[in-house]
């Protein structure tokens, strides 16, 4: 009797559970374990991030400059085959072309990393907080984060974990938010680890056909947070450490109401709720919850290849990204930063704000106004703006700024770059309704705190 037939049928049967248990705990770990380094509690994620920025910072600095310059130059060569001026293989796979207006942008963010990195040009583009915040701080961050953090969620999406992850909370998710239980990922991936891993996951969601129009552009928008350590910076900057816990949960629960709310009213409702190719929605589960999580994710695991060949493929397409999306940061960033620093704009349209600010009771309207619309070109700057109020005006300024997570220097040129269907009168829209919607909420939750 042969018995080895057996043993190898219950190994290959195996094999779809050990790839599923061990991505999803691997990638897990990486994202969420809680590890104490240098006097703090962090994850294994940033600790990587940070030992690559920080360790190495020239060759990461270098590094940046050269992907951005590359971007130009294969956005140009896109942009001449497109028009059928050349005819390149390798060009039309990288699938960078993209409309005139990004094809300008990533232009001048090709020009604006090499005057910031060789120290040349005018003075106001090169300040630390302008050039050197949005290149040496921003930049480089995401070059790092963008293609490491593709990789591990990678393992998720490849090997069941997001399958597991969307039955599991799509009771909760469908009802609340009217988005497949999936899109939960999109949220933690962001808070641990970067709202551009957050927007990786959404992205390839919606090009997969996982997420319907409406529903990619719900989960850009409304999970898409700044990462936890941020909300650690803003709270630090503001002499605000002690309270960390307290704006931690003010943020999370002041994005889930106004996730609750946005999901139902225009421009979100009216997105329609078409796909890409056809569609894989999330089916409904008839029995044991977890049983059906378990039995959809081996079934994902069952179609994926080789755990080596899916981290590769997921490092390129961070890569990729990486390409398409620092110039068009590097570039709006540049611009909306230098508006806010050295023109009165935010000042004027903040205005309006203070006798509202005044009848809700919140401390400093003078400084409270302008910095709850500035948060709109970078998040950091209110914080930056609001170092000298009242202790409960810093932290409804800290809340508000983290709250509202569309911003120009980062997360609307991404959007923008990227495939989900948003427009940038979308993302404006969105930011002042989470403005408006956030700071009566805001406000209640200070005078119940302070």
């Amino acid at each position: 009797m042969n018995t080895s037939e057996p043993a190898d049928a219950r190994q290959t049967n195996r094999a779809p559970l050990w790839r599923f248990v061990g991505t999803t705990v691997v990638g897990g770990l990486f994202f969420l374990l809680p590890v104490y380094v240098d006097d703090s509690w962090t994850i294994p994620f940033d600790v990587a991030v940070s030992t690559l920025t920080e360790g190495l910072p020239g060759t990461v600095e270098l590094y940046s400059l050269l992907l951005i310059l590359a971007s130009a130059v294969l956005t140009v060569l896109a942009a001449l085959h497109g028009r059928g001026v050349i005819r390149s293989r390798h060009v039309e796979s990288l699938q960078l072309g993209t409309r005139p207006v990004f094809l300008v942008l990533r232009l001048l963010g090709a020009v604006a990393a090499i005057m910031i990195f060789f120290g040349i040009g005018p003075g106001i583009v090169l300040a630390e907080d302008a050039g050197g915040l949005m290149f040496n701080t921003l930049i480089v961050s995401v070059a790092v984060i963008v293609p490491i953090g593709a990789v591990f969620v990678t393992l998720f999406v490849a090997f069941g974990g997001i399958e597991f992850i969307g039955t599991l909370t799509r009771p909760i998710m469908r009802p609340l938010f009217r988005v497949p239980g999936r899109a939960a990922l999109d949220g933690i991936a962001s808070f641990v680890g970067s709202y551009s891993v957050g927007l990786y996951v959404t992205n390839r969601m919606y090009l997969e056909s996982r997420y319907s129009s409406r529903e990619s552009v719900i989960i850009a928008t409304c999970f898409s947070t700044v990462s936890m350590g941020f909300f650690a910076v803003v709270a630090s900057t503001l002499d605000l450490l002690s309270y960390f816990p307290l704006i931690l949960f003010s943020v999370v629960g002041v994005c889930f109401v106004l996730g609750v709310i946005l999901c139902r009213i225009p421009p979100l409702s009216r997105k329609p709720d078409s796909y890409v190719g056809e569609p894989l929605p999330e089916q409904p589960v008839h029995g044991s919850l977890w049983k059906a999580a378990v039995e959809r994710a081996l079934a994902r695991a069952r179609e994926s290849g080789g755990v080596l060949r899916a981290s590769g493929r997921g490092l390129l397409d961070g890569l990729r990204l990486a390409l398409m999306i620092l110039p068009t940061i590097l570039a709006v960033g540049l611009i909306a930063i230098l508006i806010a620093n050295h023109t009165p704009l935010f000042t004027w349209l903040g205005t309006p704000l203070e006798p509202v600010l005044s009848l809700l009771g919140i401390p400093d309207q003078d400084t409270v106004a302008p910095a709850s619309l500035i948060g709109v070109s970078e998040m950091f700057l209110p914080a930056l703006l609001a170092t000298g109020v009242a202790v409960e005006a810093k932290f409804f300024v800290a809340v508000l700024s983290l709250s509202q997570i569309l911003f120009f220097s980062a997360t609307i040129p991404l959007l923008l770059e990227l495939d989900i269907p948003v427009r940038l009168r979308d993302c404006v829209t969105l930011f002042l309704l989470r403005t408006a919607l956030a700071i009566p909420l805001i406000a209640l939750i200070t005078h119940l705190a302070f």
